[in-house]
């Protein structure tokens, strides 16, 4: 109580979260993913995690030891950064691939656009899709099992049924991290209970893909082709996980909706009539650089103040 009477200038809110807070709690909010991805894939997969989130929180480090910029690896940006590009690699990608790719994120997306809070889009994101042009057949080999095959969402762009229940639970061929809705799920909720994340974000864009896939779908009113559509690919992990990123999504609450409608839009998309079976990574980016304009469209006028 005595903090909130202590007389100074502005802010006169203040608050004990900080950005080593959020960024551990997002961690804590991932390991369920991960852990069903290690366990389901193997200890390749822990060594995918465990060197990508190195070579992010290392090549943060020696870009600003060589750049006479103050050390920021303690709190934990690099490693959120690391987790969330590995739980998007394949199960048996060569390590040094993701390595690679935390390379790029931290220092083309993140540091040359001057570090945490500068980035136009999401380093992560960017990541996976430079590691995507560059290395399109490692990243889209999924195996489980150690057997080869198409994910659940190839499978339903090709017309075949899918297992949605096996989708739910994670036991299909996948990226690490995206596989088990459960597990992605109990870190959301985490989240929220936590209060890191709102439900704006999430609910738009889950709400809007979920139209889209309805009236575009060619299914009709297919509850079972909408499941597996939201179980598939990187939809929750995107909504929960990366959509909600603070610096590459709108401030204000009308615009994270208009953010969320057009990243469901986006998705719907690219997944129903692009030629890849996914699209989140991609709309993610894309809404990325319109957030801006979003903001500036969004943008609460002043008390008393009238537009023109």
């Amino acid at each position: 109580m005595s903090r909130l009477l202590n007389v100074s200038s502005s802010p006169h809110v203040r608050d004990t979260v900080t950005t080593k807070s959020i960024m551990y709690d997002v961690l804590i909010a991932m390991l369920p993913a991960a852990a069903f991805g290690v366990y389901q894939f193997g200890f390749h997969a822990l060594m995918v995690i465990v060197l990508t989130m190195l070579a992010c929180v290392v090549s943060e480090y020696v870009y600003q030891v060589f750049m006479h910029r103050p050390i920021t690896i303690a709190d934990g940006s690099a490693l959120v950064t690391g987790m969330i590009l590995a739980l998007n690699m394949p199960p048996e990608i060569p390590v040094w691939m993701p390595a690679l790719g935390g390379v790029f994120a931290i220092i083309i997306v993140k540091q040359l656009y001057g570090g945490l809070g500068q980035n136009f889009m999401n380093p992560a994101l960017a990541a996976r899709c430079f590691l995507l042009i560059s290395f399109a057949g490692k990243m889209t080999t999924f195996t489980l099992d150690g057997v080869s095959g198409a994910t659940p969402l190839a499978q339903l762009k090709a017309g075949n049924m899918v297992d949605v229940p096996a989708m739910f639970i994670g036991r299909i061929p996948g990226t690490i991290g995206e596989v088990s809705v459960i597990a992605l799920l109990i870190g959301a909720a985490y989240m929220l209970v936590k209060k890191i994340i709102s439900i704006r974000i999430p609910a738009a864009y889950i709400i809007t893909f979920s139209l889209f896939v309805l009236i575009f779908g060619g299914h009709g009113f297919d509850l079972g082709f909408l499941a597996a559509h939201l179980c598939g690919g990187g939809l929750i992990f995107g909504a929960f996980f990366m959509a909600t990123d603070y610096v590459t999504s709108p401030i204000t609450p009308k615009g994270q909706i208009v953010f969320g409608i057009l990243l469901g839009c986006l998705t719907g998309l690219f997944r129903l009539f692009g030629g890849s079976a996914e699209g989140v990574s991609y709309a993610i980016i894309i809404s990325n650089i319109l957030v801006p304009l979003i903001e500036k469209l969004t943008l609460p006028k002043a008390f008393g103040k009238e537009g023109k």
